[in-house]
This record gives structure tokens, sequence and C-alpha cells, in this order.
């Protein structure tokens, strides 16, 4: 699920997903792919890459060639030296490697898959020993506040987070988390990490236009086979369907997800600290090739690679930038 105004490369030497590449009959592994996103929803992990603690930062002027040069303590640091992620599934880089499995090295915020390009690849002289992951496959807002505890121990310059599209995929949408409770969640996050970390800066990006993901798959049979099997139903039930109730119940999703990213601006906004997406990557037109081919519906390596794009931009931009 990622978007973006398209002018993005490809990884480099990668090539792109066709659909033929989707063409794959779905039955054989339709159970196995029901169970295995059923355990995605309590699936936990933290890949860590390493924290200040264990491994020493290296001098600033040793930073990869290209990188913006650090600011005063008082501006945004457009040059961290080290990072931490938090979020759900689409950081933890599942399905984007093989089927029901997570990838942390395709992730784009800490991978290290060289077609990916990761954020941390992009800003840290070395990444593995400077970055962590803590995002949690299936994890929702409410989760966030434990994922920012573990992420504060590592002492980061920068926090990524992306999160919330787990909480408008629900099997209903009576099911959505409130926005109130998403709100609260997220102020709980950051205050959580301030309590730890008060000079730790965090990049918050938007969640992802769940509307384009189904009109990106509503006509493709395996997709519409795969999306059968439970995902996201309150947004890709029936995904063929053009039924008022149908077409009433996914805008109920996305100004659900709208009204998410404006909670995720107005927290973000009151701490000095925090750099929103503006909408970038709820913008993203991204396309088939940029979605996973076994599941249809998390990014694949491209996906990552352009999201990488998109949080290297926001974060190396003078001032915050980005599109509603």
């Amino acid at each position: 699920m990622t978007h973006d105004d398209g002018d993005a490369q490809r990884p480099p030497g990668g090539r792109r997903r066709g659909v033929g590449a989707r063409g794959v009959a779905v039955g054989a592994f339709a159970a196995v792919l029901a169970a295995g996103l059923a355990l995605a929803a309590v699936h936990g992990g933290s890949d860590s890459g390493g924290s200040s603690a264990e491994n020493p930062r290296t001098d600033s002027s040793a930073r990869p060639s290209g990188s913006p040069s650090p600011t005063s303590e008082t501006e945004w640091n457009r040059a961290p030296e080290s990072l931490a992620a938090v979020g759900d599934s689409i950081t933890r880089g599942f399905d984007a490697c093989s089927l029901l499995a997570d990838c942390p090295s395709a992730s784009w915020a800490t991978g290290t898959d060289r077609s990916v390009d990761s954020l941390a690849s992009r800003l840290l002289e070395r990444p593995k020993a400077h970055s962590s992951n803590h995002a949690v496959s299936g994890s929702r807002m409410a989760d966030l506040p434990q994922q920012m505890r573990r992420a504060a121990t590592h002492d980061p310059d920068l926090v990524t987070v992306m999160t919330g599209a787990n909480d408008a995929c629900r099997q209903t949408t009576a099911q959505m988390t409130p926005v109130a409770e998403f709100r609260e969640s997220f102020r709980e996050a950051l205050r959580t990490l301030r309590a730890d970390q008060p000079k730790a800066q965090v990049y918050v990006a938007s969640v992802p236009d769940l509307l384009r993901l189904w009109e990106q798959g509503r006509d493709n049979p395996t997709s519409v086979r795969v999306w059968g099997l439970g995902i996201c139903q309150s947004m890709l039930k029936d995904p063929q369907s053009d039924r008022p109730v149908d077409d009433e119940r996914r805008q109920e999703v996305r100004k659900r997800v709208v009204a998410y990213n404006g909670a995720l601006r107005e927290v973000c906004a009151a701490d000095a600290r925090c750099r929103y997406d503006e909408g970038a990557v709820f913008a993203f037109r991204f396309s088939a090739g940029e979605l996973s081919s076994w599941d249809w519906f998390h990014p694949s390596r491209q996906g990552q690679q352009r999201l990488a794009d998109l949080a290297y931009r926001q974060i190396t931009a003078e001032e915050g930038a980005g599109s509603d």
C-alpha cells in the first residue's frame, strides 16, 4: 500500500513486477494464506541492527557522500546518525520477499536490500549498526506506545512511524478504531518516547489510501480471489460490487483514514521535533508492480523503495513538504 507523484526511480537493477507474475494460481495456497494473514495479526518481532550503546556512532565527517550536514540543536536535523523504526507489517516488509513472512531486509525504513535502498541506507554511514526495527506485523495504533518504549532504548536521533492501516482494515467498518482513541494512542506514544528521548526527532508517514488499493486490484481475478480469503474486508469485501451499500462502505473506510491522518498531523504539530509527511504516502499513486504478488496488499520490494523515496525527501527537506 503505497502512493506517490510517479517520479521516483526503480530499484537499481530491479525489474518491475508484471501482471504475468500475478497470474499464478492462488488455489494451492489459499488455505495457507488465510491462516498466515490471521497469524500476522498477532505476529510480533523486532529486528535490531544494533544500538548506539553497543556500536559507537561514527563522526559526522564520515557521512555518506551527498548527505545534508547536521543542523543546530534547535533545528530539524536533516542528517541523523541513528534511526529506529516503529509501525506495522509495512515496516516489517511482510510478504515482500516470500509468502506469509516478514522480510526486514526489504523494509523501507531499515532494510539492507540494495534494490530497496532504505532510509537507513541513505542517511546513515553504518546503517546496520545504527538502525533498529521495532515494528510488529498486525499491530495497530494502540500498540505504538510499547514499540516506542523499545525504540527509545536504542537512543535514536530519528524515529520513523508508519501505522494506522490496520486500524481501518477490519472485518467490518464498525470494528474500525474510533478517531479519538487513535489520536490519544498516538499522543501516548509520543509521550512515551519523550520520557526517555526528549530530543529524538520523529518522522510520521500518513496512512495509505486504501481506496486506491481497491481501485488497483478490483478487476484482477487473482487479487479478487486472494482478497476473498479475508484481507481488509472493511474495504476489500466484494471488490467487484458496484452496489450503493458497498460504495458507501468503502467511502466510510476512506473517510476514517483521512480522519486518522488529520489526527497524526494534529498531534505531530504539537511536538517541536515531529515532522508529518503532509499526506505524501496517502497521496501516492502506487501501481500494481508496487504491490506484493503474494497478497496484492502489502508493498513489494519496488513499493518499499518508493516509500523510502518519499521518506528521504521529507526528512532531508529544509522545511516540511508534501502533498495532501
